[in-house]
């Protein structure tokens, strides 16, 4: 197969696989490519969240989940109210929302489903250490969700992998021959530092900025947002990858984007509820 050929061919499959599921990330407008329906993922993630609540340690500080109940109560009712007051599909409408508190002080995590099931580990709390610091967190983790940045992953996983198909047809199964004789997925491995790494990273900092957005509308003080990642660096200290093979913005660029939206954002998305 010559070269012409061989882009004919990819170009072919994956312009089948993309046509007609292209779309807008909210607010930010930015283009995804969905391949897969949001309501499977939003099933199969809330099977997945019952066995978490199965296997895992539930917190017994009903306080504190009372607290994340009703920061994320708000937070429902803002996304809800500010994307009907813009006149725009609301990205939650089918979520079926659910808070739990995971006894785990050396998990410093929290995070959230497709459909809106919510978990936030007791270790995290000493990073969030109030109401707006844990708004911080829970408003980038909910960002996620209302992103679709789980389906767009699974989306471009299934595009990499017929990429990854084609190209081995294409070398007639040099491809193979390599990873069976190394042992690695080469392939994979390029492709997670050169494609996936950098694709992960844009949607991290897409959920920081919407994250903000969505404290801010629901009357949490977002300034406090830049403290809590400062928190976090300082408890990450001499722990991080270096950020071209991380799937996180580092720290510090993290903290420096933060502190440059936070006066745009207290202006242009102000309290909502």
């Amino acid at each position: 197969m010559n070269r012409r050929n061989f882009i004919q061919l990819l170009g072919c499959g994956c312009l089948s696989m993309s046509l007609h599921s292209c779309s807008s990330a909210p607010i930010t407008e930015r283009k995804q490519l969905k391949l897969l329906p949001e309501s499977k993922l939003n099933a199969q993630a809330a099977e997945i969240y019952e066995k978490v609540k199965e296997k895992e340690k539930m917190s017994k500080d009903i306080e504190t989940l009372n607290l994340i109940k009703k920061i994320g109560s708000r937070m429902e009712n803002s996304i809800s109210e500010y994307f009907y007051k813009e006149n725009l599909n609301d990205p939650t409408l089918n979520f079926q929302w659910e808070y739990i508190l995971i006894e785990n002080k050396k998990m410093k995590n929290a995070w959230c489903m497709p459909g809106g099931k919510i978990a936030v580990y007791t270790g995290i709390l000493d990073i969030t250490k109030n109401k707006n610091g844990l708004a911080a967190v829970m408003g980038h983790e909910i960002a996620h969700a209302v992103a679709k940045h789980s389906v767009e992953r699974a989306s471009r996983s299934v595009l990499l992998k017929t990429g990854t198909s084609l190209i081995n047809i294409a070398t007639g199964g040099k491809l193979s021959e390599i990873n069976r004789a190394t042992g690695m997925d080469t392939v994979g491995m390029l492709s997670s530092i050169g494609i996936m790494n950098p694709f992960n990273r844009k949607q991290e900092t897409e959920a920081d900025y919407l994250g903000m957005i969505f404290a801010s509308l629901s009357s949490y003080d977002i300034r406090e947002t830049v403290k809590v990642w400062e928190r976090m660096k300082e408890s990450n200290k001499g722990k991080e990858p270096p950020e071209f093979m991380s799937t996180h913005p580092s720290s510090s660029n993290r903290i420096s984007n933060i502190s440059e939206w936070t006066n745009e954002i207290i202006i242009k998305y102000p309290p909502i509820v």
